[in-house]
């Protein structure tokens, strides 16, 4: 009876304050409800230990959606999922399903030994429409408890790290995409290419040497800032046709997680449009300039090209009639504005970012356009080589070994094809394709271009022979007229 006695004196108890709070609300005027509320809670303040941060999830009169609430949202994903007792869950980049708790859930989270809980909630208020019908507005929220005798640690380096963390996550599960800029504007597709390191037809040292340089940089944030450069890096990347510079540039888009820019020049109409683009790009990026040697006339030496331009001007009129042809395309970006791009004061606009050129003839660019701290890493992709074709045979036959391979060694030194090449004749022809058979046609192949090679050097040869042979004729008929 002690028992039963006790609940309806504790029920009568809560009904009792209950009823007194409604008198209070009703009755009693605004300004001394406010005032009463004000010194109660800071009563309770003296006496109730923890401390309350409350993230809203929109701010600002724009209401833009706030960072912090994101970071926070991204940050709790993984602790919500083990938990809370019920759930959110949505569909991010149409394929993987992330899972948030729903509102006023709470879960917590430790610290540096310190405990700390977050509790998410909503506020729901009614909003008059035109037609005069009642709309609920809800507008969410993340509230943060913590000891007060903690309140620098929390505030200091553990929002920090909340924050950091929130957006790492981010940059990890969202949907990287492939641009390309149209006129001032860029446009986008998702990037979803297949290439990484694993599969590029390198030689093991060159490119782990790649690997490890693509990811010193991706962490050297704080070494920038301490030498005051901008956190940027460029690399040239240079060789004939087909030997992987365009596979490259996806393989390290994937390493590093960023998104990539296809920069067409030529459809940039001057040196401010080049600018407003490069301010729209955002950070984890790579900036790509593809046979940059063939994008705008920025390429030799100025100065020598400058003076060739107007003897040949004078030589023949139709030189000049090329200029003005020239002069009346729509791009103006000059040499001076692509300088400015790489390394002036707006390319520091926005941090972590490459800049990538490839080119088939790097003895056409100008010397300014690629010194170093432009162009930082220069890496040349050349013909296939026996390290490379092993990458090659492992991607495309599934093998490590094959008694055909010494043969194949030794035909690839004495000749030169590229990778995109080799390829193509390791590529099975029919879904029953036999490896060998594969092989036997790279063989021939190869010795195809040797024997092509060789006639090449004969027809060479008999030229420069026919060449001398005339020189000295002419030579001979020069004595006897004297």
């Amino acid at each position: 009876m002690v028992p039963a006695d006790m609940f309806a004196h504790l029920g009568s108890t809560i009904g009792g304050l209950m009823f007194v709070w409604a008198i209070f609300q009703q009755y009693f005027p605004y300004e001394l409800r406010r005032h009463i509320e004000k010194y109660s809670q800071r009563l309770v303040g003296y006496v109730y230990p923890y401390i309350q941060i409350t993230f809203n999830e929109f701010t600002g009169e724009r209401l833009m959606r706030s960072e912090a609430y994101s970071a926070i949202e991204n940050y709790l994903s993984s602790k919500s999922s083990t938990q809370a007792k019920r759930l959110k869950a949505d569909i991010k980049n149409n394929q993987s399903l992330v899972l948030s708790m729903d509102d006023h859930e709470e879960v917590s989270d430790e610290f540096k030994g310190v405990k700390v809980w977050w509790a998410s909630g909503k506020n729901i208020s009614k909003q008059q429409t035109f037609s005069y019908t009642p709309i609920n507005d809800e507008k969410r929220y993340y509230k943060l408890n913590f000891h007060k005798g903690q309140r620098e640690l929390i505030i200091g380096p553990y929002l920090t790290h909340v924050l950091k963390e929130g957006k790492a996550i981010r940059v990890r599960n969202r949907q990287r995409k492939l641009y390309t800029n149209n006129g001032s504007h860029w446009s986008h597709v998702v990037f979803e290419h297949p290439a990484t390191f694993k599969t590029l037809a390198m030689e093991p040292e060159k490119k782990q040497d790649i690997i490890d340089d693509l990811m010193a940089f991706s962490k050297a944030e704080e070494f920038y800032a301490s030498i005051g450069r901008a956190w940027k890096r460029g690399y040239l990347l240079y060789g004939p046709p087909g030997t992987g510079k365009s596979t490259m540039i996806a393989a390290m888009a994937n390493l590093l997680g960023y998104d990539l820019y296809d920069l067409e020049l030529t459809a940039v109409k001057d040196n401010t449009e080049l600018r407003r683009l490069l301010i729209e790009t955002s950070s984890k990026s790579i900036i790509v300039i593809e046979d940059i040697d063939c994008s705008l006339d920025l390429t030799g030496q100025r100065r020598k090209r400058k003076e060739k331009v107007e003897e040949d001007e004078e030589k023949d009129p139709r030189e000049k009639l090329a200029k003005e042809e020239r002069e009346t395309k729509p791009s103006q970006v000059t040499l001076s504005g692509l300088l400015n791009f790489i390394d002036g004061l707006w390319s520091a606009c926005r941090g972590e970012r490459l800049i990538v050129f490839t080119t088939n003839y790097v003895e056409k660019l100008d010397a300014a356009l690629i010194r170093k701290g432009r162009m930082d890493k220069h890496i040349e992709l050349s013909y296939c080589n026996f390290e490379s074709f092993k990458v090659l045979a492992r991607n495309y036959l599934k093998l490590e070994a094959h008694h055909l391979f010494p043969k194949i060694r030794g035909l690839l030194e004495q000749t030169n094809m590229t990778p995109a090449d080799v390829a193509e004749h390791l590529m099975p022809k029919s879904l029953t394709g036999v490896a060998e058979s594969c092989l036997h046609n790279l063989i021939q192949a190869l010795e195809q271009e040797i024997e092509n090679g060789k006639l090449k050097a004969e027809e060479e040869g008999k030229e420069k022979k026919s060449a001398a042979e005339e020189k000295d004729q002419d030579t001979e008929a020069s004595s006897d007229r004297k």
